[in-house]
């Protein structure tokens, strides 16, 4: 039995489409964007200002220790002079259960949150941050768990732990289709039961004003919900545009050729070997002693190494079961037309792009998968047609000046090439490395390849490359589990600069040190 389900497609549009009451009459009659928002903390024109970058921390402890809280104390370093945190996906994990919202959320960013003197009292869905807390979906905040694993797992607890190699963190209730991360963090209208108190909140909350029309008022201290799965703000000239990418992250089908077949063919004997290792690793950690500190800290690495091959799998299953790809063409459209409307705005010195699934990547889970290929080449198109647009307008500048991502466990910089294509001379920052179990670098080195067609056998190019990771790395007693945030100062001026600042929670022998990492520029 499959202990995780992911909702369709269009499933995941639909139901946020229902719970933000998308295009209702009273919103329309007011000229409301539903993808727009003001952060209103009165420094918001300041031309110089610092935010964090955070992804993939939704976990608790971890054999007495708590990677993400660890993490949660350097960003708390930074905190009074960043004006609010981005966050990559995977809030939650492992299947975005309301139920651990509060131990792997609330409880680990307290001091984020209004009332965090007393974490336990704050209900997930009643969350206020005095600083802002501007999150994207992950998978992890999409998954499910079926109805028959529940009535199993749920109350029995000693097989739970029996299970704990393939449940960790999983609950009973499941994501309920993202409907917790909904009610957690958006502006989740359809809680209104008449017509009167939804018209109250759209005149007490939606009274900010941008070129689209009125829109919502983020708040920090007072009011602090997203409008949406996917939305935008201007903060100091800077146009910050968040993306849903697990609905344009569908592989390609496989086409029905001798080339297709003989990819078709590759991708179900890697699924065969990973099959086998990962019963090789089960019943290792069936051996192991929890009760002896060397034990405890290898099945620490065994989770992972699990953890890391249910990924792997899950994107072999999704590029076999590729038929009739499902792409949100509607969100595809709307960045589009928002980039296009940003490059025709005076007032508009970057734009920065973030979500959760990374189209350049060289984590060793990550760089081949389909679903990164998908967004990648979805996005190049995107970025295509805004070039196609403006013209000259950008002259020798990327159509994006920064894209943030999680996903891939690590901290990464990677900066594309000329690729020939709208993603040209982008810088990408993966930062999916704030609590979940690190990972490594793949062994092909900081040159990404890629294939821009191998079914009519064009030639391999070098699309971008690595310039910084940080990532699990060191085997045995020399191993080292490298947590991760990064900080962002932007500086006054056009073409922006960007000074970037990894901050580092190391995990080595037992013990926690915080290696300095150097900053570095970009822009």
């Amino acid at each position: 039995m499959d202990l995780i389900m992911e909702p369709a497609i269009l499933v995941k549009i639909e139901k946020m489409k229902q719970r933000v009451l998308w295009q209702h009459q009273s919103i329309v009659q007011r000229g409301i964007d539903q993808t727009s928002m003001v952060i209103d903390d009165g420094k918001e024109d300041s031309p110089e200002f610092s935010f964090m970058v955070i992804g993939d921390s939704g976990t608790t402890c971890q054999d007495g220790h708590h990677p993400q809280r660890e993490v949660a104390k350097l960003m708390l370093q930074h905190r009074h002079e960043c004006r609010f945190v981005l966050h990559t996906g995977d809030v939650v994990y492992t299947v975005g259960s309301r139920e651990y919202y509060q131990s792997n959320f609330i409880q680990p960013y307290r001091e984020f949150l209004r009332g965090g003197e007393n974490p336990q009292n704050i209900a997930y869905d009643n969350m206020v941050f005095d600083t802002p807390m501007l999150t994207t979906l992950g998978n992890h905040d999409y998954y499910d768990v079926p109805f028959l694993y529940r009535v199993i797992t749920g109350p029995t607890l000693e097989l739970r732990r029996l299970l704990r190699y393939k449940d960790i963190e999983i609950g009973w209730h499941g994501s309920e289709q993202g409907d917790a991360y909904a009610k957690a963090f958006l502006d989740y209208l359809a809680r209104f039961n008449s017509q009167q108190k939804l018209e109250f909140h759209l005149d007490q909350h939606y009274t900010a004003k941008t070129d689209s029309g009125r829109c919502l008022r983020y708040e920090p201290g007072h009011f602090t919900r997203l409008p949406n799965r996917y939305y935008t703000f201007r903060y100091g000239g800077i146009d910050f545009f968040a993306l849903d990418s697990n609905t344009i992250n569908q592989p390609s089908p496989i086409p029905e050729t001798q080339e297709g077949d003989a990819h078709r063919k590759a991708l179900i004997q890697r699924r065969d070997e990973i099959d086998i290792e990962e019963q090789q690793i089960l019943e290792e950690y069936d051996r192991l002693n929890q009760d002896n500190p060397q034990d405890a800290e290898k099945s620490d690495e065994f989770e992972a190494r699990l953890s890391q091959i249910n990924e792997v799998k899950v994107d072999i299953e999704k590029q076999l079961a590729s038929h009739h790809p499902k792409v949100d063409l509607e969100q595809l459209e709307w960045l589009k037309q928002r980039l296009i409307e940003s490059w025709n705005s005076s007032e508009v010195r970057a734009r920065i792009v973030y979500f959760h699934h990374p189209p350049y990547v060289t984590e060793a889970s990550k760089w081949y998968q389909g679903q990164t290929l998908a967004v990648r080449r979805r996005l190049r198109w995107v970025f295509d047609q805004v070039a196609q647009t403006i013209g000259d307008m950008n002259g020798n500048r990327p159509i994006i000046d920064l894209i943030f991502n999680g996903h891939a466990h690590c901290f990464e910089h990677l900066y594309t090439t000329d690729t020939g294509y709208g993603d040209s001379n982008i810088n990408c920052i993966v930062s999916g490395g704030s609590g979940h179990y690190p990972r490594r670098q793949r062994n092909n080195g900081p040159e990404l390849m890629e294939t821009f067609d191998y079914i009519s056998g064009s030639p391999t190019r070098k699309v971008a490359d690595s310039l910084l990771f940080i990532g699990r790395n060191g085997y045995a007693s020399s191993e080292r589990f490298p947590y991760s945030g990064v900080r962002i100062d932007v500086k006054a001026g056009t073409p922006v600069k960007f000074v970037v600042k990894p901050f580092v929670a190391e995990r080595f022998k037992h013990k926690w040190n915080y290696p300095e990492i150097k900053p570095f520029e970009i822009g």
